[in-house]
């Protein structure tokens, strides 16, 4: 157990205006694809934080005008009072848990694209949107400034009758009117709001205003600034305009909440920020300058980082998003002193992803998030154990270690067999490689957990058959065996036409690097698969002193990697390391000595020289032991994980944490959970 009493500064009750925090710990806004279409499941989700502790817990950005549309995304909406019950929900479910409830007011200027609403878009000047579409906003008029304060002033009314203690004003990573006003690249206006940093701060001062005029009595006003872009003098920089836009506002908010932008450098993953804390040194401006009240950011999964930085000064609410996710019972395991049960984020932003695929929020670490409602899912909370007694799992990949310890947590007698000499499987295998040590922590956890539990028993280096699994007497069987990557091409671009392969060629699959093996000289890494693993290897190899060509059917490198928020920096980090990177190109034929590759769109036919090839294409399933098990007359007998639909370690966690918590359910009612939808009301809407 954790020495409590010295984190005791972390649970004292902090005054926000006029209201109080029970503690220290606040869940930042952030999207979780539920938003205004699935309120039920995201007033879970939100009820969920406060259950575990989280003494503020915030939506994620809300719009307050049909000019201010995200569709397709679903985020928060207060267009009008018909948007109150949905929102009431959630904050209901935040107060039966004695947390306070925030809400992020947002119009997102050019960062809107109006697809549903069709309005026109808004903007400081007249410019192109940010996204990639062929559209343009237009500069807001004194009217339209007016209408924006209007807008925003009915929206916190509104939320203040939605049961909303907190309400944000929001200007920060480059999604909304108010920072846009602020940021000279964009603001070329050259009247009263435009031109100065006085002036260009102008509209924000006025919402702050309007929002405090409006609602300050009873709530308190936060504003979310992002201090610095992290473009250097191209950009504002806390040093300089930062800290005079905190100067001009010190004391209009209640509450700072402070962070880098864009939303790229606040979330950037552990790849290219692998330090916890990692804004501490942008934070430390603002309480220089205010005496209200600061929330700030940085992956912050450490008590002790969370503790030194109330001591320091640097902040006086530790803020969260990501961690918040993968473990929204943070504050109270620091609270009981389980600090080695926490779930720490990894920081690979499949959290993010969710948000750029327009789909419901999903991690790595937590199985349970989004699925609150759907399921009834609890991320500390596991029904007991039905009639049976033994369960073998095989295998300690992502799936088996979260299978295993579910039906551990359920009661079960747990046997996990693993063939290797250590447990982890693939996030063993990939945490060794440039960037990815934090992909450790999804083993690390559960074996913590699976280690102190007297109904589990463990081996290593025992790769069992057929007739082994049936002499153990364990009837009910569930099989994580996992992946191994193809070696012969194949992938979703040579499907029709598979490369040949030279038979004294030197072809290494991404299982062959992870387990040692060192190419030399040129080196052709084909990436077919589109995530992180190639540019990795890729990065890898180049460190052990080989010439690296990158081909790649994408037009870009890592393409999947833009929903993680990282791909520019892949690309870029390759580029740094000498890379030679060629798109487009789709793999032909190989050769001892060369790859052939064919331009996807001409057909044009390149040769590229080379001593060796690695393929990342797909993965094929292990499944040999399943087939051989069937018949065998085992009660239950199932694959989970890669083995049963390769996927994100997200996806093989998620299997894992399914078949666990599936086992002995009837069939017909495990099936019904993935049925469970919010419908629309299709009553008539009164004229």
């Amino acid at each position: 157990m954790a020495d409590v009493q010295g984190y005791a500064p972390l649970f004292e009750p902090i005054r926000l205006g006029p209201v109080t925090a029970k503690n220290r710990f606040y869940q930042v806004p952030h999207c979780t694809g539920l938003g205004h279409v699935r309120p039920r499941a995201e007033a879970a989700l939100r009820g969920m934080k406060a259950e575990g502790g989280w003494g503020v817990v915030s939506t994620q950005e809300t719009e307050i005008h049909p000019t201010s549309d995200l569709a397709p995304f679903a985020e928060g909406r207060l267009w009008d009072a018909r948007d109150i019950p949905a929102l009431r929900l959630m904050t209901d479910a935040v107060h039966d848990h004695g947390a306070l409830a925030a809400v992020q007011l947002v119009h997102n200027g050019r960062h809107a694209t109006n697809l549903l609403s069709r309005a026109p878009v808004l903007a400081p000047s007249d410019m192109a949107i940010s996204a990639c579409q062929p559209k343009q906003g237009r500069a807001l008029d004194k009217a339209d400034i007016r209408a924006l304060r209007r807008w925003h002033r009915e929206a916190a009314l509104r939320a203040k009758d939605a049961g909303f203690d907190i309400i944000y004003v929001y200007a920060g990573h480059g999604m909304t009117l108010a920072q846009q006003f602020m940021l000279p690249h964009l603001n070329g206006r050259s009247d009263e709001y435009g031109g100065s940093l006085e002036n260009r701060v102008r509209l924000t001062l006025e919402l702050l205003e309007d929002t405090r005029d409006a609602v300050g009595d009873t709530c308190a006003v936060a504003f979310r600034f992002g201090i610095d872009e992290m473009l250097g003098p191209d950009g504002m920089q806390a040093a300089e305009e930062g800290r005079g836009v905190v100067e001009l506002l010190a004391d209009l908010p209640d509450i700072w909440d402070v962070n880098v932008s864009d939303w790229a450098n606040d979330s950037a993953t552990t790849r290219f920020q692998p330090q916890d804390g990692y804004q501490n040194d942008y934070l430390s401006y603002v309480k220089q300058v205010t005496d209200k009240p600061v929330v700030g950011v940085g992956r912050l999964t450490s008590p002790d980082m969370m503790l030194s930085m109330l001591r320091k000064g640097i902040v006086d609410l530790i803020g969260a998003a990501r961690p918040s996710i993968a473990d929204p019972f943070i504050p109270r395991k620091i609270e009981e002193g389980r600090i080695d049960e926490i779930r720490e984020c990894i920081g690979c932003n499949i959290c993010a992803a969710s948000d750029g695929l327009g789909i419901p929020i999903r991690c790595t670490q937590n199985p349970t998030i989004g699925e609150e409602w759907r399921r009834g899912w609890h991320p500390e909370r596991i029904a007991a154990q039905g009639q049976a007694t033994q369960t073998l799992v095989v295998g300690s990949g992502p799936a088996g270690l979260e299978c295993a310890m579910q039906l551990a947590r359920r009661g079960y007698e747990v046997t996990l067999a693993e063939g290797a000499m250590d447990f982890g499987g693939r996030v063993l295998r990939e945490s060794r490689l440039p960037g990815l040590a934090a992909w450790g922590r999804v083993a690390d956890y559960r074996l913590n957990d699976l280690r102190q539990r007297a109904n589990v028993q463990m081996f290593a280096e025992s790769t069992l058959d057929a007739d082994q699994v049936i002499e153990l007497g364990i009837e009910h069987v569930f099989l994580a065996t996992g992946t191994a990557w193809r070696a012969d091409g194949v992938g979703r671009n040579t499907r029709r036409s598979p490369p040949l392969t030279d038979p004294s060629a030197f072809v290494y699959t991404p299982d062959d690097i992870m387990a040692g093996s060192e190419p030399e000289g040129r080196v052709v890494v084909y990436d077919d698969d589109h995530i992180y693993l190639a540019g990795v290897i890729a990065e890898k190899l180049v460190q052990l002193g080989c010439e690296v060509v990158f081909v790649t059917p994408e037009s870009t490198v890592s393409s999947f990697s833009a929903y993680t928020l990282e791909q520019h920096r892949i690309q870029a980090r390759l580029i740094e390391l000498g890379v030679d990177i060629r798109c487009n190109q789709t793999l032909g034929r190989i050769a001892p000595d060369c790859v052939t590759t064919a331009c996807l769109y001409s057909g044009r036919v390149s040769r590229v020289e080379c001593a060796a090839t690695v393929l990342v294409t797909e993965r094929q399933r292990n499944t040999t032991l399943f087939e051989q098990l069937q018949g065998k007359g085992l009660i239950t007998l199932e694959l989970v994980g890669d083995a049963a639909a390769p996927g994100l370690i997200a996806d093989a966690v998620f299997d894992g944490h399914r078949a666990a918590r599936d086992f002995e359910r009837p069939k017909d009612a495990a099936e019904q959970d993935w049925f469970r939808r919010e419908i629309t009301d299709l009553r008539e809407e009164a004229p």
